[in-house]
Formats: C-alpha cells, sequence, structure tokens
C-alpha cells in the first residue's frame, strides 16, 4: 500500500500559490512526511515543511489520496495547479501547523544544539499530526532529534527527566544477547511548551518483537515501575496525569462525554466498583508508559530503549502488561502475564497481580476509547480522521472483553 500526495503550497509570507502535480509516496501512513519532503525536492528542487492535513478520501489512514499544506521557502519554477484551501485560523491548531512554526522550532532546537558546542549540518523533517512533530538534526556530533507535543503530552518531557535523575532511565541488563534495556531516551534541552530536542537513539523500532524479546522488554520495564512506586506524589505535582483508581473513572467519563457509549455501557455502569476490587489486589499506583508497544521500543545489538512516553500516567502497572501482550497468541500471552504476575508478587508480597490484570482487562480499552476522544477534543477537524473511527472501536473492543 502506497499513498498519493497533493501538496498545497504557501509562500514565505504565508500566501497560498496553489498545489504541485499529486505524486506517489511508499508510506502510507498519513503522518510520515519525510518521504513527501525528498520526492519534491527531487523532482522540483523545492524545500517544503509541510503543515498539516488539509482532507483525505477515505475516512482514515493509511493509503489513498492525501491533501496536505505546506510552505516553501522559494518561488517553485514548476507550473502549480489551482487549489481550495481554507486558511481561516483555528483555535486548536498546534504550533508547527501554521505557517512559520517549523522554522520557528527548527532554529531553537539549532540554537540549543549550538549552546552545546554541536553545529547542525542537514535538517529533515520526518513526522507532522495531531499528535506530535518530528525533525532529525544531524550534527557533526551526530544526529539529535526535535520532538514537539501538543499541550496534553507536555509531561513527556518530565517524565524523561525523572527517569533519568532518578537513575531508572540507565541499562538494565537482559538475558543471552538482548543485551540491555534503556527506559527513555536523553533530553538534551526542553522548552516547558512542548519542544524536546532528544539524543539519538541507535536502531530500528521493535515492531514485530517475538516473545522472548517483549520478555525482556517486561522484566526491564518492571524495574522501572517498581523503583517509582515511591514518586508517584512527585509525578503528579509535576504534571503527570493522576489516574489512580476512581480519578480514571472520572476521567474516562469526562472525556467520553458527547460519544455513544451504548456498546459498553454496562462496564461504565459498573467501572467504580471495579476499580475498587482492583485496587484490593493490593498492587502500588506507579509510572505508567501507557503505550507499551514494542513498536515503541527501539533499538539494535547494542541494547535497546523505551521511546514516547508522551501517553505515560500514574495509574496501575497492570496497563503495560497488557498493551505489551495484545498482539500475541493466547498461550504466549499467559507466560508473559505470569512472569509479569510473578515479579510482583516478589516484590509486592499478599499482593494479587493475576486477579488485577483479569479485572483490568476491559477497562484498558476503555480508557483507550478516552484517549481517542481526548484526541479528537484537542484537534481542529481536518485532523478528526486520523483518530474519529477509533473511539467506537475501542468501546467495541471493550465491550468485547470478559
Amino acid at each position: 500500500m502506497s499513498r498519493t500526495v497533493t501538496l498545497a503550497l504557501l509562500d514565505a509570507a504565508g500566501r497560498p500559490l496553489g498545489a504541485l502535480p499529486p505524486f506517489d509516496v511508499r508510506e502510507p501512513w498519513w503522518q510520515e512526511v519525510h518521504s513527501i519532503v525528498d520526492t519534491v525536492r527531487q523532482r522540483h528542487g523545492l524545500e517544503v515543511a509541510v503543515l498539516r492535513l488539509l482532507d483525505a478520501d477515505r475516512p482514515a489512514p493509511p493509503g489513498g489520496h492525501v491533501r496536505y499544506l505546506a510552505r516553501v521557502a522559494d518561488a517553485p519554477a514548476v507550473p502549480l495547479e489551482p487549489a481550495a484551501v481554507d486558511l481561516a485560523p483555528h483555535p486548536l491548531r498546534q504550533p508547527w501547523a501554521h505557517a512559520g512554526g517549523p522554522a520557528r522550532s527548527v532554529a531553537w532546537a539549532a540554537g540549543e544544539l549550538g549552546r552545546l558546542g554541536r553545529r547542525v549540518t542537514a535538517v529533515a523533517q520526518q513526522r507532522t499530526w495531531n499528535l506530535s512533530a518530528i525533525w532529525r538534526l544531524d550534527t557533526d556530533q551526530g544526529p539529535a532529534w526535535l520532538k514537539q507535543l501538543p499541550p496534553f503530552a507536555h509531561h513527556e518531557a518530565t517524565v524523561l527527566a525523572f527517569l533519568g535523575d532518578q537513575g531508572v532511565g540507565g541499562g538494565v541488563d537482559l538475558p543471552d544477547d538482548l543485551n540491555s534495556l534503556i527506559n527513555g531516551p536523553v533530553v538534551l534541552a526542553a522548552d516547558g511548551e512542548g519542544r524536546m530536542l532528544l539524543a539519538d537513539v541507535p536502531g530500528e523500532d521493535r515492531y514485530g518483537a517475538g516473545e522472548r524479546e517483549r520478555a525482556a522488554i517486561a522484566a526491564g520495564h518492571h524495574l522501572v515501575q517498581l523503583r517509582a512506586c515511591g514518586s508517584v506524589g512527585e509525578l503528579v505535582a509535576a504534571g503527570v496525569p493522576d489516574l489512580r483508581g476512581a480519578a480514571l473513572a472520572d476521567w474516562i467519563r469526562e472525556r467520553l462525554a458527547g460519544h455513544d457509549v451504548s456498546a459498553a455501557a454496562d462496564l461504565l455502569d459498573g467501572l467504580d466498583r471495579r476499580l475498587r476490587q482492583i485496587g484490593d489486589c493490593g498492587l502500588p499506583d506507579t509510572l505508567v508508559h501507557g503505550d507499551l508497544h514494542p513498536g515503541n521500543v527501539r533499538g539494535d545489538d547494542g541494547g535497546r530503549t523505551v521511546i514516547d512516553w508522551a501517553d505515560s500516567f500514574v495509574g496501575h502497572p497492570a496497563f503495560d502488561i497488557l498493551r505489551l501482550t495484545e498482539d500475541v497468541d493466547a498461550d504466549a500471552a499467559a507466560r508473559l502475564v505470569d512472569a509479569w504476575a510473578r515479579r510482583w508478587r516478589a516484590g509486592v508480597p499478599g499482593s494479587d497481580p493475576h486477579r488485577a490484570v483479569d479485572l483490568l482487562r476491559p477497562v484498558a480499552p476503555l480508557r483507550q476509547a478516552a484517549v481517542y476522544a481526548m484526541f479528537l477534543a484537542a484537534i481542529e477537524p481536518s485532523e478528526h480522521p486520523y483518530h474519529v473511527h477509533d473511539v467506537p472501536a475501542a468501546l467495541a473492543r471493550a465491550a468485547a472483553t470478559p
């Protein structure tokens, strides 16, 4: 599957110019823009910064014919096609989606790297959508990464700093040839308003990791959660979302207000009682990654790093093992959960981790539905296709989970 792209251009002052002829790119995922930027450079000799999604010919990603708005530094020599683009401001538009936004963010990152004694030699835009904007900055001392986040994810920098300061971001020995697991990339700079400059994490995202690798990830992550149990108050005070116990039920209901929740009505009605039962299982609240699948672990033969803590919160540790075992067969998932439960029983004698997992299983997709609803409430309508179908799908999974 691929994507057909139409790029509507703005000039340096933000005035509309027209659209480049449509072209195909290999990656079907709408938020990936590095191939768009590369193709425009190779075909037309233009340097563009992709700002945001305008529309698409299908209701949800991936693939299809997708239109984006982009800013171009120089007047294009290629003939442009007429393009109707609504340039009206929107209160939920992210800073990087404005005409001058990418340039301001890259300038900030280059300035921070300069203060660190690193000279920028090249900049490559990688991704832009409602959840983040990402650039790779090559320097004379190797690459660094600029990540910019919306307000509801600003706490990622706080979490990464916590992991480093508390010593839980260091290497955790893993068995055999899996080497070490590091629990977050190094933050080189952060502006407190969503921009982070991150050290490079070598390797590849570990999509498709097998049971053995997931077991190693779970073992390393357990140490993070065990050590973080005593710091939940500090994390919440620093702005990490507090989804402990009854607060989780309130948070879910508030974000799903206005959505059709009939599919999960029974689960919602009994949510407070279920969460009390989960609390009775005796596991402590801790730092939760919130999206701990292998694609959010990056590495190579030298080691692995857990990345993308933007969905993190303070809450029940079982959320992460449930996410890590979502897409493996039932036998493998059971073995991974059994190992997770043994570690928690050893760390918290008298607790009942297995019962906690069983009770939390339908709550995990219910929380995810609320997360998607939060995204929709915080983004401009043109980007709703990224998530609008995720809410009912997650609610259906919650309702179908015993």
